[in-house]
């Protein structure tokens, strides 16, 4: 692959250029790990080529005899020997064959893991910025273009190099001037071929980045389909959709005119080759410098060599747009992950489970600052609600807490220990949080609620349930347990699946749970009948309520009221309702604060 690097790697810009690096290192860094498979394919490649090449001197064997009027056991055993030159080219070539289907398919899976892993790796924001269709497809044609590339630089580059090498050796030997003229016409070929593959590459790109944003539209058009019923827009989308898809149309007509002008061009240059060989071995030929066999061996030469060198042409051209169809994962896979675990970071200890919030200085952006010098202390095992205005930073109090950003100043610590030093996987597993919003695989219900604790038993699965009043509707379906819940569990009620997610935390058992609004999307009967379990759940926990509705957290042992990213309050139920213009007084009012008789 190295020596084909000058050829790939060209000067289109500098971002681009080293995008094509990049992709190529990240796709050699999979393959090297593979040495012996890499060895085969590089011999069985040399085995095939070489006899492939050796058969037209076979030919010129045989046309020199049947002028010459060789005998019958001459002529017989030349054509014996072009059978055994076949059969061992065959042979090589099934051995290269069985060699690459081991070798691209362990790759691809390889990269296809890699890509799994590592995007998924990337932060919270990252997600909130990409649509999940077009980042799906972003894997698929990054799998697909590493396939491609594989293919071309063995099959295709690889093959031609290696056999054009030979006949240029082989022609020397017959006339240096065949040879001389088939080596000054690959240069031009060659240069034409690559450098017009780089004025065409970033019309290559337009059309990857237009096919990618054709899909991630699409994708969210099926996501939010109820929308488009609900508010009339289907004829609106289709019209926004059908003007993208006009623009995916132009891109893609106008890169696939080009490329047919590169294989007009190619197509020309070959038909002034074969001209310019055949002038050269008729003149020999006047002279007796070759003989009929010759032009056997060279018209053979010629065709192995148009053959190549056309497919070479259009594989240039194919290489580039697979890297461009690829560049937009390389981007994905070199860019840095935006929280990242310290190279010392332990394993979080949790005792009690108190939380301290220091000096948090945190914005999303410049403009959007939600916190300056933030503090607060929450201790082991206290039942803490955070209420106040929409946009007061409540939310953003539970997304740092899980380390979903990194804060700008100040610090977060539970029993002590800092999550900035501790792994992220330790400090998400000692948190369970029951979202607003609950978004459930498409899988099994069984599987939902056991994905907390994957090495559960089905006895503390179905406890689990029952405490969290899941298993009387679970019983319901057909298929009970089994029944598959649809994409984000849309084929469940929001109570329901507000359900499965408080079974989910039940399971998993933290020392330190967070509730988003964990009951609002439940009716009055389902919420009276899990009460009792969520405050078994919470016994022995450190418990951090977010609410609006006050009437859920009147038993809280301290109420926090934030506001513009400060404690504006904080005390007991009974003592903040008594506080004169009170945040929480006003709030109490606003929600008829006859909840509390």
């Amino acid at each position: 692959m190295g020596a084909l690097l000058p050829l790939l790697i060209l000067e289109v810009n500098q971002m681009q250029k080293t995008l094509i690096k990049q992709t190529l290192r990240i796709f050699w860094q999979h393959a090297s790990v593979y040495p012996r498979a890499i060895l085969l394919l590089i011999i069985a490649m040399l085995g095939a080529v070489v006899f492939d090449t050796y058969g037209p001197f076979l030919y010129k064997q045989l046309f020199n005899s049947l002028i010459q009027n060789g005998s019958v056991s001459e002529l017989l055993t030349v054509v014996f020997k072009i059978l055994a030159v076949g059969g061992l080219s065959w042979c090589f070539w099934r051995l290269a064959n069985f060699a690459n289907d081991f070798f691209q398919p362990r790759i691809m899976s390889d990269i296809v893991n890699t890509c799994f892993k590592y995007m998924h790796d990337h932060s919270y924001n990252f997600f909130t910025n990409n649509f999940a269709g077009s980042l799906v497809k972003k894997v698929g044609r990054f799998e697909r273009a590493f396939e491609d590339i594989a293919d071309q630089l063995y099959w295709n580059f690889g093959h031609t190099i290696l056999k054009i090498i030979i006949i240029l050796i082989a022609l020397y030997f017959v006339a240096w001037q065949l040879s001389l003229a088939l080596l000054v016409w690959m240069a031009v070929y060659l240069v034409f071929s690559v450098f017009y593959a780089r004025f065409k590459y970033p019309y290559d790109i337009r059309n990857a980045k237009m096919d990618t944003e054709v899909a991630g539209r699409l994708a969210d058009t099926i996501t939010n389909n109820i929308n488009l019923k609900l508010f009339g827009g289907t004829a609106w989308e289709f019209k926004t959709f059908q003007a993208l898809t006009e623009k995916l149309f132009r891109i893609k007509k106008l890169s696939w005119n080009l490329g047919s002008i590169n294989e007009a061009v190619q197509g020309g240059l070959m038909v002034l080759l074969e001209f310019a060989l055949l002038y050269l071995a008729v003149k020999f030929w006047k002279e007796g410098r070759l003989t009929i066999g010759d032009f056997a061996l060279i018209q053979g030469y010629m065709v192995q060599v148009f053959g190549r060198l056309w497919d070479l042409g259009r594989h240039i051209k194919d290489t580039y747009s697979r890297l461009s169809d690829a560049e937009e994962m390389t981007e994905i896979l070199t860019m840095p992950h935006g929280i990242q675990d310290r190279a010392d970071a332990t394993r979080l200890q949790v005792s009690t489970g108190s939380i301290e919030f220091r000096g948090v200085n945190f914005g999303y952006h410049e403009k959007r600052r939600v916190f300056k010098n933030f503090s607060l202390s929450i201790q082991g095992g206290e039942r803490v609600a955070l209420i106040g205005p929409s946009g007061g930073g409540k939310t953003t109090i539970v997304k740092l807490l899980f380390r979903f950003f990194d804060m700008q100043g100040g610090g977060i610590s539970i029993d002590g220990q800092n999550i900035a030093q501790v792994t992220q996987e330790s400090l998400r597993a000692n948190i369970s949080l029951v979202p607003q919003e609950p978004i459930l695989f498409h899988r099994s219900l069984y599987d939902n609620i056991a994905y907390a604790k994957p090495q559960a038993s089905e006895q503390e699965v179905y406890r689990a349930a029952k405490l969290a009043h899941c298993h009387e509707f679970i019983m319901s379906f057909p298929l009970e347990y089994e029944t598959f819940v649809g994409e984000r569990g849309l084929k469940l009620s929001g109570g329901e699946r507000q359900r499965v997610a408080i079974a989910r935390a039940i399971l998993k058992d933290s020392p330190i749970l967070v509730l988003d609004e964990a009951t609002s999307s439940l009716d009055s009967e389902s919420e009276h009948l899990i009460q009792d379990a969520m405050k078994k759940l919470m016994l022995g926990k450190t418990t951090i309520v977010i609410a609006h509705r006050l009437s859920t957290i009147m038993q809280m042992d301290r109420i926090i009221v934030i506001d513009k990213g400060q404690v504006a309050e904080e005390g007991k139920h009974t003592e903040l309702i008594k506080a004169k213009q009170g945040i929480y007084q006003k709030l109490w009012q606003i929600q008829a604060g006859g909840f509390a008789g």
